[in-house]
């Protein structure tokens, strides 16, 4: 695939991406600001233009009332019973599963916590960013004692992580707002479309790959047979392609050996910055000038690093090595688009109460690099920004802690024992494009298991006439 083709497709889901954040950020703005102006109107002057912006009056008055709100949480007790036990089994699956496509799991985290377990959508949305933190953190430890499956590095890609985490810790604070804001049939929409596309670019990737291995087999195959010939010295040793299936069975090293302690500082130091941030903002009146100063005070810290390895990316002082030795000429544009692409990351899964690995697993596929890479880095950023999340969401006293501890130790369990199978499987075939079928399938299961859900609740809601517009964040406790 050509440098060109690889940006313009990236450039094409950013774009695409983009457009949905804005859309969302100006509904929000422009609802606001309706319904400021429908309160500060004379009566009469709506009495006289009732029949021409009585249509637009009724669509506001859907979106926006002063002081509603649609949002009860739903909070079952920890009792060991069949729902505890159907659930455990699903989050396992679905926390093995999502580990190793690098995704999380949240898509089959949340319906389960929703329809199994009794949590109101909100609530599901919190335990199930804890759910993914513990499977992030547990694929992270296994992911430290492995290398690249062709090159001598860690299988976690510093660089490219440093360029995307900051951005999608950003993105996590703004989609843990919009939460809040936007009610469940809006998200609902959101997801059906942006997963429904993910999976299906993935699983044309995952396709694409696996007639690349499927060539390089025969031309090992035939090299070895040439080999093996007497007398004919000619053949060349063969050496799999990054995407195609790795010559040796991963290599284990002590955890210490891959960390880029350089890299890892700076990492934890986004993640402090930001946490720090969050516990002050506890302190200050919701929407008072502090609270948005406070607020305002991510983006230098997140920019600040990202704007660090993106210079040096551009300049070609730090390079993407996981993708071997293809050499790409990083545009100014390019780093912005992939820069945007976090943040809309974040976004959604602070929104949806996702991995930010349901986009950024997919755009890593599309910048050429290997399934192995692209599943560990996707997940070691994710173990930055989920757990940040938590920490959001326990401040907002979004989710219970006895039934939050539980479920982690299910996906913390879950993530270890899918990574170690899995591997095992890619030895055994030799096609690491089984990562990306993977990934393909637990975003496609997503979609249609958390939009069947939304669906269903839009309709129940609609019947009993309640209350379906935006929240007040300013409101909320």
């Amino acid at each position: 695939m050509g440098q060109n083709e690889v940006s313009q497709r990236a450039m094409a889901v950013a774009a695409t991406a983009a457009c949905l954040v804005c859309w969302g950020l100006f509904t929000v703005i422009g609802f606001g600001s309706a319904e400021r102006l429908l309160r500060a109107t004379e009566p009469d002057y709506f009495v006289e233009k009732e029949m021409r912006h009585g249509f637009i009056v009724r669509l506001i008055h859907f979106f926006w009332q002063n002081g509603k709100s649609g949002y009860e949480h739903v909070w079952p007790e920890l009792v060991f019973g069949w729902r505890v036990v159907v659930g455990s089994i699903i989050g396992f699956f679905g926390a093995a599963l999502g580990s190793v496509g690098g995704v999380g799991g949240g898509g089959i985290f949340v319906p389960m916590l929703t329809l199994i377990i009794g949590f109101d959508p909100k609530s599901s949305t919190a335990i199930s960013k804890c759910m993914i933190m513990g499977a992030a953190g547990s694929t992270v430890y296994y992911n430290l004692r492995l290398r690249h499956p062709t090159l001598d590095m860690p299988v976690i890609d510093y660089d490219l992580a440093l360029l995307f985490q900051p951005m999608l810790m950003l993105g996590i604070s703004i989609g843990v707002a919009f939460n809040v804001i936007f009610a469940d049939w809006m998200v609902t929409v959101l997801l059906i479309i942006l997963f429904l596309g993910t999976s299906t670019k993935a699983l044309m990737k995952g396709i694409e790959t696996w007639k690349k291995e499927t060539i390089m087999k025969k031309e090992a195959l035939e090299q070895f047979e040439a080999q093996s010939k007497p007398g004919d010295g000619s053949g060349e040793e063969y050496k799999p392609l990054p995407t195609g299936p790795a010559a040796l069975a991963d290599e284990e090293v002590r955890p210490l050996y891959n960390i880029y302690w350089k890299e890892l500082a700076l990492l934890v130091f986004v993640w402090i910055a930001i946490l720090v941030v969050q516990i002050m903002k506890t302190y200050a009146v919701t929407c008072s000038i502090k609270y948005w100063i406070l607020n305002s005070l991510q983006v230098p810290i997140a920019v600040s690093v990202t704007l660090y390895e993106a210079i040096c990316l551009y300049k070609g002082t730090r390079v993407i090595a996981s993708k071997g030795k293809e050499i790409t000429n990083w545009k100014a544009h390019m780093l912005f688009l992939y820069c945007c692409c976090g943040i809309v990351a974040g976004i959604v899964g602070g929104l949806l109460g996702l991995g930010g690995g349901f986009i950024l697993g997919p755009l890593f596929l599309e910048l050429g690099i290997p399934p192995q890479v692209a599943s560990a880095t996707s997940t070691f950023a994710m173990a930055f920004s989920s757990s940040m999340s938590v920490v959001q969401y326990y401040l907002l006293k979004r989710f219970p802690v006895p039934y939050a501890s539980f479920f982690v130790l299910v996906a913390t369990i879950a993530a270890f024992t899918g990574q170690h199978v899995v591997r095992k499987v890619i030895a055994l075939l030799g096609r690491a494009s089984i990562i990306i079928f993977v990934l393909a399938l637990t975003i496609f299961v997503s979609a249609i298991s958390l939009g069947g859900v939304g669906i269903a609740n839009m309709i129940e809601k609609l019947e009993n006439q309640e209350y379906m517009g935006f929240e007040n964040l300013c409101h909320q406790t």
